[in-house]
């Protein structure tokens, strides 16, 4: 499909450029050419089912003058690339040329239609709807709109790994007051129980396994692993949730249903343990929105309280939209309502968020901005006040692809995150920043 689009639009013009020299493997020979002359030796090779040669002479002009011939070279190494199922550097080469031509749609199609296959849905939608963005030919982009109400995950394994060092002002999320105000008086609080700040390790990884179960649907195996590690194991936060469901297509929109387990550990301790039903459901609106829902209801065992064991729900809406090849933005409001034994334990509360992308160079820049409110039941016995809060968090990123090592570009990310509560158990501010690696496409 992505082939036929390419060719609809037009590959990338070859401009004439100086003469270059370039050495092949065996040492005594040198071909001496233009690089449009080396693009067509290139393509002869290819044809002949010499890739090996075809590839030595497309890297050779990776570096030349004419931006058009370099990144020219590079969408046919990628094509090759592919070809041979080195799909991660093939997604490399194609993140590349976008930095250089942001609007070259045949080049984001084709990286849209290789995420799809290696299982990243969501990173393929963004490249159509970014190509969307762009403008295209009327006939293309019909083939276009076809081709995005059949996007689907095709890879049937894939695994996910991103690793941070995450110096945090706060890693208990604690109080920094020195006492909590009661009924009978102020009681002190205790060391254990206020602010610690520490330097951590980050890590989030996720492997998922596919089986199909017919056209459009197939059968999801999901394993995450997420956790904060510090010098100091008492405030070590480990969590492993593993999930199996359905994913279909209905119409236009595509359907997820997961059954789960998620375990919880903090500071080496088992702390909650949950089983949820849930859904999510995506569907295009327009050419370059996104819109999804999804919701969830779970079943909550906390092993240190047993006050704080019940039922939760949450209901989730995300829209995402491509204002230009390189710009997005995205607005997202969730609920949550956690039904507990202990009712000075339940709570219902809502958080609504924004936020932008863009690509500048090799660079991608993100922002985001988040508020929510947060009110419980009843108050606890000894307290004036039931719990009420204020929660805001701000936070800035950038993903540097110009120093990739291996498939994986180095990330840094800061926040600020203010929680105002009338309890002061609850009532905590948050400063942290993450420096790590995440896949360079």
């Amino acid at each position: 499909m992505l082939k036929s689009l390419a060719s609809a639009i037009g590959s990338v013009a070859c401009m004439a450029t100086p003469a270059v020299t370039l050495a092949s493997p065996v040492p005594q020979v040198q071909v001496n050419a233009t690089a449009p002359e080396l693009l067509q030796l290139a393509e002869r090779f290819e044809q002949s089912g010499d890739r090996s040669k075809a590839k030595i002479i497309l890297a050779a002009l990776f570096s030349d003058p004419s931006r058009d011939i370099r990144n020219e070279a590079r969408f046919r190494q990628a094509k090759l690339l592919i070809a041979e199922g080195e799909t991660n550097d093939a997604a490399i080469l194609l993140r590349r040329i976008l930095d250089e031509r942001p609007g070259a749609a045949p080049v984001r199609l084709e990286l849209a239609g290789l995420l799809d296959r290696m299982g990243d849905k969501d990173g393929a939608w963004r490249q159509v709807r970014a190509a969307q963005a762009a403008g295209l030919p009327p006939s293309v982009a019909r083939i276009v709109d076809r081709y995005s109400e059949s996007l689907r995950g095709q890879r049937p394994f894939g695994v996910n790994l991103e690793i941070a060092i995450a110096p945090d002002s706060n890693i208990n999320r604690a109080t920094r007051s020195e006492s909590v105000g009661t009924l009978l008086g102020k009681f002190d609080i205790s060391e254990d129980g206020k602010a610690k700040s520490g330097t951590g390790l980050s890590l989030h990884a996720q492997a998922y396994r596919r089986l199909p179960l017919g056209a459009d649907s197939s059968l999801l195996f999901r394993l995450t692993g997420a956790g904060s590690l510090y010098l100091k194991p008492d405030f070590n936060d480990v969590a492993a949730d593993i999930g199996v469901g359905p994913e279909f297509a209905l119409g236009r929109s595509r359907i997820q249903l997961e059954l789960g387990l998620t375990q919880r550990w903090f500071g080496q301790e088992r702390f909650t343990r949950s089983a949820r039903l849930s859904g999510t459901i995506s569907r295009p609106l327009g050419h370059r929105t996104l819109l999804r829902v999804s919701g969830s209801a779970a079943l909550v065992d906390n092993q240190v309280n047993e006050l704080q064991d019940g039922k939760s729900w949450s209901s989730h809406v995300d829209l995402e939209r491509a204002l230009s090849p390189t710009t997005g933005i995205a607005a997202s409001f969730s609920f949550d309502r956690q039904s507990l034994r202990g009712t000075a334990y339940s709570t219902t509360g809502w958080r609504g968020g924004l936020t932008a992308w863009r690509e500048v160079g090799r660079m991608t820049l993100t922002a985001s901005a988040e508020l929510g409110r947060l009110q419980a039941d009843e108050r606890l016995v000894l307290l004036p006040y039931k719990r009420a809060d204020k929660y805001s968090r701000l936070s800035f990123g950038a993903t540097f692809r110009r120093l990739q090592f291996h498939g994986f570009a180095p990330i840094a990310r800061f926040s600020i995150e203010r929680n105002a509560s009338k309890v002061e158990f609850y009532d905590y501010r948050r400063a942290r920043t993450e420096l790590g690696v995440v896949r360079a496409f």
